[in-house]
C-alpha cells in the first residue's frame, strides 16, 4: 500500500483496493498491539502537551538546572524529549523519578479531557469480540492508560496487557521493549501480531520486534513522517479497518 492510502475515503476511487489491502494485512492477526496517544485517543486534545513541556523545562530551570538541556531540547515542545534528555544525563536519579512523576500527573489531568479517536472504540470491541487479544504498548504512563480505558468502559478489552512507561526510560520506543513484553506475556509470535501506531518511533519499534505495522495519521502532516520512515500501510481513519474486520 502506498501513500495513496491516506487519501482513500470510504467511497473513494481506491476504497475497494484499500479494503482488500487491509483485509490481507489483518487476515492472520491474533494479537493487536496498540499505541495509546494517537490511535486510541488524542491525549492532549484539551490539555496542551506543549504547555506541559514548557512547565517541565521551567521546573528544571527553577532548580538551577537550565544547562541540563540543550537549546533544541528546551524548545522541542515535547515532554518526552525533556524527560529523555534528563535521563540520559542522570539515569536512574531522584531527579528523573520526580520529573517522570510530574509528567504522569499532567498526563492524568489530560486524560480527563482526551478526545477518543474516531472508530477506535468500536474497532477495539469488535476485535475483542472476534477473538483477537489486545495489548497497549505506549510511552505514556500505564496509570494514565488505565484511567482512560476505565472511563470508556474498555478496560476488559486489554487487561492485564498494558505496557507503558517505566523507570527504565531507555526502554521507551523506538526501543521495542514494551512490544516484546506484550508478545512474551501473551505467548504470541511477531508474525501473528499487528502494531498500530502514529509515529516513526512506533514503526521503528515494530520493525525491531519484527511485528507488521499499520500507521494511523489523521492528516497529511502526521502522515508524512510515517511515509518518510518507510511505512507501507497508513490510514487517515480507522473506519475502513473496522469494515475490513467485519468483512473478514
Amino acid at each position: 500500500m502506498t501513500s495513496e492510502t491516506t487519501k482513500t475515503g470510504p467511497a473513494g476511487a481506491g476504497g475497494a483496493h484499500a479494503s482488500e489491502s487491509l483485509l490481507e494485512l489483518i487476515s492472520h492477526v491474533r494479537v493487536v498491539l496498540w499505541d495509546f496517544d494517537g490511535p486510541i485517543c488524542r491525549l492532549f486534545a484539551g490539555h496542551s502537551a506543549e504547555r506541559v513541556a514548557n512547565e517541565l523545562v521551567d521546573w528544571l530551570e527553577g532548580r538551577g538546572l537550565h544547562g541540563l538541556l540543550s537549546e533544541e531540547e528546551r524548545e522541542s515542545l515535547d515532554p518526552h524529549v525533556v524527560l529523555r534528555a534528563v535521563d540520559r544525563r542522570h539515569p536512574g536519579s531522584d531527579l528523573v523519578a520526580e520529573l517522570e512523576e510530574r509528567l504522569t500527573h499532567e498526563e492524568l489531568r489530560a486524560a480527563t479531557s482526551a478526545m477518543p479517536t474516531a472508530w477506535a472504540d468500536p474497532l477495539i470491541r469488535t476485535w475483542t469480540a472476534v477473538g483477537s487479544r489486545l495489548a497497549i504498548a505506549t510511552n505514556n504512563s500505564p496509570r494514565v492508560v488505565r484511567a482512560y480505558l476505565e472511563d470508556r468502559g474498555l478496560t476488559g478489552c486489554f487487561t492485564p496487557h498494558i505496557y507503558g512507561r517505566t523507570q527504565d526510560l531507555h526502554h521507551l520506543k523506538p526501543h521495542p521493549h514494551c512490544l516484546n513484553r506484550a508478545l512474551n506475556a501473551m505467548g504470541a509470535a511477531p508474525t501473528a501480531a499487528l502494531m498500530i501506531g502514529d509515529t516513526p518511533s512506533d514503526l521503528e519499534a515494530a520493525r525491531e520486534a519484527r511485528v507488521p505495522f499499520l500507521g494511523y495519521a489523521r492528516n497529511e502532516r502526521k502522515a508524512k513522517p510515517l511515509h518518510d520512515a518507510g511505512a507501507e500501510h497508513v490510514v487517515p481513519t480507522l473506519e475502513p479497518l473496522l469494515r475490513a474486520l467485519r468483512g473478514r
